[in-house]
């Protein structure tokens, strides 16, 4: 079985519990403007041209993202790494992209992970019917679900998709006791707006006490891919998130979770 692939990182200690190796599935069916991996979007092969440097010379080549590994391929990486998440209590986590796109593959990396004795994460939009939800997200020991904006107009707006199959998954996954954290991107203007943190609020309210909720902050990382992949970057011109609004919305979000962090 194969799957395209575009980035796999180990010593990741951001997607989940100890260090981490994240696989990055390409392909998502939401086209968030503030998208900091712009090539995770399109479930496709894509090549960029780049230029180096040899001496003082400048010369352009090219490179391929994305490519189609065999599952096998990835889970020797996994089983490499396996030492550090003994140590660490870490694990492996599937992310992307949206790894929904790619159903069949993820839920195989996540069963042959277990079987491995890894622990296994999987970070998700929600965006997916409820069975492909259902199927691939509970097979995980752990699920990071992202979640943007409240109001349903605005989320089509900014990511060019409802939100109702997005809510409908996290109160299925609240029903079914699976273990999950909630995380936050805080775009200026955008999610941190008081009218869709209070949505948000209320959308955790209703789930009940929540064990961890992780604010992801602005940043430019993403900015160069958008400059390689010729496209128009809306934030480019948009300040470093500061430091001190992150620590008033973790503070308006406390109520509602055991743990609420800054940056995962």
């Amino acid at each position: 079985m194969k799957g395209l692939v575009f980035d796999i990182r180990s010593f990741s200690v951001h997607d989940g519990p100890g260090i981490r190796t994240t696989v990055f599935l390409k392909g998502c069916p939401l086209q968030c403007s503030w998208c900091h991996n712009p090539e995770s979007q399109r479930c496709m092969t894509e090549t960029v041209r780049k230029v180096r440097k040899l001496g003082n010379e400048p010369f352009e080549t090219t490179e391929t993202l994305g490519s189609y590994l065999d599952a096998s391929q990835v889970l020797s990486r996994f089983q490499a790494d396996k030492p550090f998440f003994e140590e660490s209590n870490g694990g492996i986590t599937i992310s992307g992209g949206e790894p929904l796109m790619q159903p069949a593959f993820s839920l195989f990396l996540l069963k042959a992970s277990k079987e491995m004795g890894i622990h296994t994460a999987f970070d998700t939009s929600g965006y997916a019917g409820q069975e492909v939800f259902k199927n691939v997200a509970h097979a995980a020991d752990l699920v990071l679900f992202d979640l943007k904006l409240a109001d349903d107009m605005q989320h089509q707006h900014f990511t060019g998709q409802s939100n109702q199959v997005i809510k409908e998954n996290l109160f299925g996954l609240r029903e079914s006791g699976k273990r999950f954290f909630i995380r936050i991107p805080l775009i200026p203007e955008v999610t941190d707006t008081q009218y869709n943190l209070d949505g948000l609020y209320r959308i955790m309210e209703e789930l009940g006490t929540l064990e961890r909720i992780d604010l992801l902050p602005f940043h430019h990382l993403g900015k160069r891919k958008y400059e390689r992949l010729g496209r128009s970057f809306d934030f480019e011109h948009t300040a470093p998130y500061e430091r001190a609004r992150s620590e008033r919305i973790k503070a308006f979000f406390k109520p509602l979770a055991n743990l609420v962090s800054i940056g995962g």
